[in-house]
């Protein structure tokens, strides 16, 4: 698991290869086993292949979601239903664990942020993002993780540089 720490990065550029249904599928069951308040696993999960939906969904803001163009697959990740108190965190650690599952498969990631964002001055990302996929209104989105084979390389996380004054004892 620290190795996986370690090596995971952000990694915006991919080749243009298919992601194999076995590794998504092993991707969506660890989110699937991810914990949530009073397990209430509300996490909704929708995985979007197509690459005319992976280009529209790479205009869902002005800066930072171009990546998904390029991706092979992207996975928008929210909550069904009302929200509630801890939602934001229920659906950000299975969106994390996705990403340390991916990553442990050989493949690269990058998290998307949708909640509190704009498509354009009268659209929200989510908004658009739902109209695009054809998510149900009462869903809540909190992010997208673009998954694909890295087309970059970047270096492990540098254990000298990191920034143990931040832990207080």
């Amino acid at each position: 698991m620290l190795d996986l720490l370690k090596t995971r990065r952000s990694i915006r550029k991919y080749q243009d290869k298919k992601v194999e249904k076995e590794k998504l599928d092993a991707i969506l069951k660890a989110a699937l086993m991810a914990p949530s308040s009073s397990n209430r696993r509300s996490w909704e999960f929708y995985v979007v292949e197509d690459k005319d939906k992976l280009s529209k969904l790479s205009k869902c803001r002005p800066n930072g979601s171009q990546l998904l163009e390029g991706a092979a697959a992207a996975v928008v990740v929210g909550i069904d239903g009302e929200p509630y108190d801890v939602w934001i965190e229920d659906a950000s650690i299975a969106a994390v664990i996705m990403q340390l599952a991916a990553h442990s498969l050989g493949l690269g990631t990058c998290w998307v942020q949708v909640r509190g964002r704009q498509y354009d001055d009268n659209t929200t990302t989510e908004d658009y993002i739902k109209q695009v996929v054809g998510i149900p209104e009462s869903t809540k989105l909190e992010c997208i993780i673009a998954i694909g084979y890295p087309d970059e390389v970047k270096e492990p996380h540098d254990e000298e540089k990191l920034l143990y004054n931040k832990i207080h004892r």
